[in-house]
């Protein structure tokens, strides 16, 4: 299967408790297929990235789970390619280096540690991938406010906060996804 460009995904692997979180999961798989690119997720089949997976299986996927959580996050194998590494880091580093953008949807410490290890990143200048974040019901407006302050406190350069750009539904993150 061809694609014209890869998104990586990464989100909570729990349901979070609003029905939305889900919704959003679902429409973002769904939106990356439908415009024919490949999903790059962390390939289990719990919580906002099963939902991922779901939506986007008429799609190209690529799945990368560490083999430590296999069981616990229900690696999903009915993916277009599956990856098993031996660590979180690996995983990480996979599914960045398969990427073409970065997606962040709602999600708990593993999906900060994305964010901030490829924020981090950008930041000195190792990639200068867009990273977007899915503002679900305003999900990150507080991690908004974190990375405002550490600007404010002369912790960053202003230009960190360019690095990151909300979208609120799927619609504008599909639109800026284009871009």
């Amino acid at each position: 299967m061809s694609y014209s460009m890869s998104v990586c995904v990464f989100c909570g692997s729990r349901p979070g408790n609003r029905p939305s979180y889900m919704t959003a999961a679902a429409e973002t798989g769904q939106m990356i297929a439908r415009n024919g690119w490949r999903l790059v997720y962390g390939a289990g089949d719990v919580g906002l990235m099963g939902e991922v997976a779901r939506g986007a299986a008429a799609g190209d996927t690529l799945g990368v789970i560490p083999e430590h959580l296999m069981a616990r996050e229900q690696g999903r194998r009915d993916v277009t390619h599956f990856v098993v590494t031996d660590n979180m880091h690996v995983r990480k580093t996979v599914m960045y280096m398969n990427s073409d953008k970065i997606v962040v949807l709602p999600g708990g410490a593993g999906s900060l540690d994305e964010f901030f290890e490829v924020l981090t990143w950008r930041q000195i200048g190792l990639h200068s991938k867009p990273i977007f974040l899915l503002n679900t019901e305003g999900y990150w407006n507080p991690l908004m406010q974190v990375l405002n302050h550490t600007v404010q406190e002369g912790f960053a350069e202003a230009g960190l906060l360019d690095f990151v750009r909300l979208a609120d539904t799927v619609p504008e993150l599909e639109q800026a996804l284009k871009g």
